[in-house]
């Protein structure tokens, strides 16, 4: 049930029925028309901006439109008030019994209340983290498989057919950069010293990875050139750091469906393949790029490339797939991954990629627009950088890492359940602050702790109605008389409720998983705020000595509240507490 859909399609059958009536010209067109929440709750339940969108092509002035909307919107049950306000808003109130509706509908669908029919099973690819399998994951790993993970079940929870992937990197430069590294860590393992010079991965992360080496290999590789070892070195690295990967992934509970291999697209044609794809739609060429932009004619050397035309499909400049010397530039295999994914027969792609991949993003939604004929569309999400403080200071390294602080030490600090609450209490473009000391606090400022103390108190007060001998399994709320939900305070509470469905719905278009956390803080906050209230007015406390119907009603609400929160923390990949330690 999702009460803003209902009563959108009321306004909508108003309309219609305006139009059988000559009140306004037939076809209009009201995909436009909303219904949402006002911005000042002042003004009534919902708000619809059915006369202003449609004024023009009516050609009618937008109260004219308003007026005879509320005259009819007045006359259905479910409206008390339709007041026309301004030049033509549409405010209104709705009856009482509404929101103790959705209370009902809450506690009976459970754990599918708010689960929508919006992505009508349409497959979609979400491919995050996707980390070069040269060393654990660091923080800022981190917050990508989190925003990925969240992301993906919201759009299950919308009615998505959705496939978690991980692209390895594992067919560049790096990767014979790890088996150097790990054959150094070999050669300490042999009791010699290693060599780790610039540029190679100076972690100990390295160090069971050259144990494991000599306890396969002995001594044997020691006096044989680089050309002998490098491959099968670095593919047991490549492994070794993979299964290291897996294990951090699990520490979040981020589980993939598939892990597709960059080096696995080389040899097989399918580089190729996707190239000439792009050369029969006349979107390859030979031909000769100008300078970067700041760069000067003494150190730009111009060189014939294979090119993809991509400005043809909204890129800023054309780009290189071939360099000059005939090697494959890494934007070629990325094609070629994401040919293969379209040819797997997913309708929307999406991509969560780090700050840094910004310049990346036209060229791959080009390549995709021109791979599908424009058929998939490609959703590119850039995850700003975390900055982690601990005790007023910036957190150090891992000595592990070499170079950052990674996930697991992350988790170790803070636990997954914060971790992954407080990565998503930021859109994913904007930068965001993890300090160790916050996250952990008590107090309202702290959104991980602020959601779960509610769910804390909701589950501690069905215990206390359970004890006082008043049912609390769901069926039984669920008939409880929720007209003894009357104060105000109680129908807001209600009110947030209804508004779960409609936040899932919004969240999964914009492929916002942030919208969730801030959901969750809110109703959280309407929480808190009637069981304080309580305390002052003993009317509104959830049990009532001597009065089970009332007590039923009440709990009734707090077991909704409680659904909603459950649901919200399950698609944020976060356990709802059951008591506060």
């Amino acid at each position: 049930m999702n009460l803003f859909s209902d009563i959108r399609a009321l306004v909508i059958d108003a309309l219609a029925q305006m139009e059988q009536a000559g009140e306004l010209p037939a076809g209009l067109e009201t995909a436009a028309v909303t219904v949402e929440p006002p911005r000042d709750a002042a003004h009534g339940d919902m708000a619809t901006n059915a006369a202003m969108v449609l004024a023009k092509p009516a050609g009618k002035k937008p109260r004219e439109i308003a007026e005879a909307l509320a005259a009819r919107l007045a006359a259905d049950p479910r409206i008390t008030v339709a007041d026309v306000a301004g030049p033509g808003f549409l405010n209104l109130r709705l009856a009482p019994g509404q929101w103790q509706d959705v209370l009902r509908v809450a506690l009976t669908d459970g754990a599918d209340y708010g689960r929508s029919t919006l992505g009508s099973g349409t497959k979609i690819n979400v491919e995050f983290v996707s980390a070069n399998p040269t060393g654990p994951m660091h923080v800022g790993h981190t917050r990508g498989a989190v925003f990925g993970d969240a992301l993906a079940a919201l759009l299950d929870f919308a009615g998505y057919d959705v496939t978690r992937e991980y692209y390895i990197n594992d067919g560049g430069a790096q990767v014979d950069v790890l088996a150097r590294s790990a054959y150094e860590r070999y050669r300490e393992a042999n009791g010699l010293e290693p060599e780790i010079r610039e540029g190679l991965y100076p972690g100990d992360y390295l160090i069971p990875v050259g144990e494991a080496l000599k306890a396969k290999y002995g001594a044997s590789l020691l006096d044989q050139p680089e050309s002998e070892w490098l491959v099968e070195v670095r593919d047991f690295a490549t492994a070794a750091m993979m299964d290291m990967i897996r294990e951090d992934l699990a520490l979040l509970n981020v589980h993939m469906d598939v892990f597709a291999s960059e080096k696995a697209l080389y040899g097989t044609g399918r580089i190729e393949a996707a190239i000439d794809r792009l050369r029969q739609a006349g979107l390859i060429y030979e031909g000769v790029l100008e300078p970067p932009k700041g760069k000067t004619p003494e150190d730009w050397e111009p060189r014939e490339q294979t090119l993809f035309r991509s400005t043809a499909h909204g890129d800023d400049v054309d780009r290189p797939v071939k360099k000059s010397d005939g090697a494959w530039t890494y934007f070629a295999p990325d094609i070629a991954y994401h040919w293969d994914k379209i040819d797997r027969g997913f309708d929307q792609l999406i991509d969560v990629f780090g700050a840094d991949h910004g310049g990346y993003v036209k060229r791959m939604t080009a390549a995709v627009a021109a791979l599908s004929n424009g058929r998939v569309p490609l959703d590119v999400k850039l995850i700003q950088l975390v900055k982690l403080f601990k005790n007023g200071e910036p957190f150090k390294m891992s000595k592990r890492a070499g170079t950052f602080v990674t996930l697991r030490d992350v988790v170790e600090q803070a636990g997954a359940d914060v971790t992954r609450f407080h990565m998503l209490t930021r859109k994913n473009d904007a930068a965001l602050d993890f300090d160790f000391d916050k996250v952990l606090e008590q107090s309202k400022d702290n959104p991980v702790w602020y959601v779960q103390y509610a769910s804390a108190r909701i589950n501690s007060v069905l215990n206390k109605a359970a004890e006082a001998g008043v049912a609390t399994d769901d069926a039984a709320l669920a008939g409880a008389d929720l007209a003894r939900l009357s104060h105000p305070a109680e129908l807001e509470m209600a009110k947030k409720v209804a508004e779960w469905p409609r936040t899932v719905e919004i969240a999964a278009k914009a492929h916002e998983p942030h919208r969730i956390a801030f959901y969750l803080y809110d109703i959280a906050s309407e929480l808190h705020s009637l069981w304080n209230r309580g305390n002052d007015e003993a009317s509104l406390r959830f049990v009532q000595d001597g009065d089970p119907a009332a007590t039923s009603a009440k709990i009734a609400l707090a077991r909704s509240v409680g659904v909603v929160i459950s649901a919200g923390l399950g698609i944020l990949g976060v356990t709802p507490a059951k008591e506060m330690r």
